[in-house]
């Protein structure tokens, strides 16, 4: 994102601590503000995703000749059924798990994101030949900080909008209790190794990506503000922020990341909800697909479903993750931009 503060010696703990605090604060801010956004659309990705059967029409209508219709057949035909039968509330399901793990999952993310940055520029890092690579490297810190810290509130929301009528679990807390008692406080870490597989490779490429994508464009924004002789350009190091910029860069980077890694995140939500109580009719054969490993689950999803099953959701989800990577990495900015004029 913004490029780390100068570090002199002569920067006291107390500024870093300022900058932790400012980091932290536009982290929250932004993933409060994209997951209230994308919420419904996250909703469908998990229902599609935790549905076995095909998602398409062509192959529901090939299903009925030979076995049961899939419940969900496409974006417009799920969000019908979900609001005809559950209300418009439905795809509001699991807002509140869903924002108690985004806002201290995005806090977390970018105050290690950038001491990891900084930590790398204070030892020599960016010189070295791992240089080009800090940025991906802190995506992947920061990712496996993030994850760490705010699991539980990610199982617990994934359960919640995973259920659909009747109703298993009515509220987070009831879910927790339910899980707890019947796993243990270990239970609420359940999928967590799965997760971490997947957020390394995704939050690699979405923060080394976007500052990749930053620095490509700033330095074109450069080079045309110095062709123009009446022009004189800013120093390239403070070249001005900007935010439709910094919005695009964040999309491109949430659909790069996304794409790369979405055959782990269906298999990571199989292999959450497995073994949790479900609805009979729906996501019923899941517990059989779902093995311990990761590979074997993903080996039976392409044996059995193919590569159409791995990318299963992939439309909702990239509908999700492209501008909720967008929001959250331009509301930072701008909120951090904000804190750092008034602190």
């Amino acid at each position: 994102g913004s490029s780390p503060a100068p570090a002199s010696s002569a920067s006291s703990s107390g500024d870093k601590g300022q900058r932790a605090l400012n980091d932290a604060t536009a982290g929250a801010v932004s993933g409060c503000v994209a997951r209230f956004i994308v919420g419904p659309l996250d909703v469908l990705k998990i229902r599609f995703q935790v549905q076995t059967e095909p998602v398409s029409r062509r192959a529901a209508t090939a299903t009925l000749s030979g076995g049961s219709l899939p419940k969900y057949t496409g974006i417009m035909q799920a969000l019908g059924t979900i609001i005809r039968e559950e209300g418009v509330v439905a795809l509001f399901r699991g807002m509140v798990p869903g924002q108690l793990l985004t806002i201290p999952y995005c806090a977390i993310q970018f105050v290690t994101a950038h001491q990891a940055k900084t930590f790398a520029k204070e030892s020599g890092m960016l010189d070295s030949p791992f240089g080009p690579f800090v940025s991906y490297l802190s995506g992947a810190t920061a990712g496996v900080a993030a994850t760490v810290g705010s699991y539980p509130f990610d199982l617990l929301r994934t359960t919640l909008a995973a259920q659909g009528e009747p109703r298993v679990y009515n509220n987070m807390f009831d879910a927790a209790r339910a899980i707890v008692n019947q796993k243990g406080f270990g239970g609420l870490y359940c999928g967590l190794k799965p997760t971490l597989v997947e957020i390394v490779p995704y939050a690699a490429l979405q923060f080394g990506l976007y500052d990749t994508l930053n620095k490509g464009m700033t330095n074109a924004r450069y080079r045309a503000m110095a062709s123009m002789t009446w022009q004189k350009p800013p120093d390239r190091n403070n070249m001005p922020a900007n935010p439709a910029q910094q919005f695009l860069c964040g999309f491109l980077s949430g659909v790069c990341a996304k794409l790369g890694t979405h055959p782990l995140d269906v298999a990571k939500k199989r292999y959450q909800i497995a073994g949790l109580a479900r609805n009979a009719t729906y996501g019923a054969s899941i517990d059989q697909s779902v093995t311990k490993s990761l590979l074997r689950c993903l080996y039976n999803i392409w044996k059995y479903e193919g590569l159409r099953g791995l990318y299963k959701g992939a439309t909702p989800s990239l509908l999700k993750s492209a501008p909720q990577a967008a929001v959250t990495f331009s509301v930072y900015e701008m909120v951090l931009r904000k804190l750092q004029k008034t602190s």
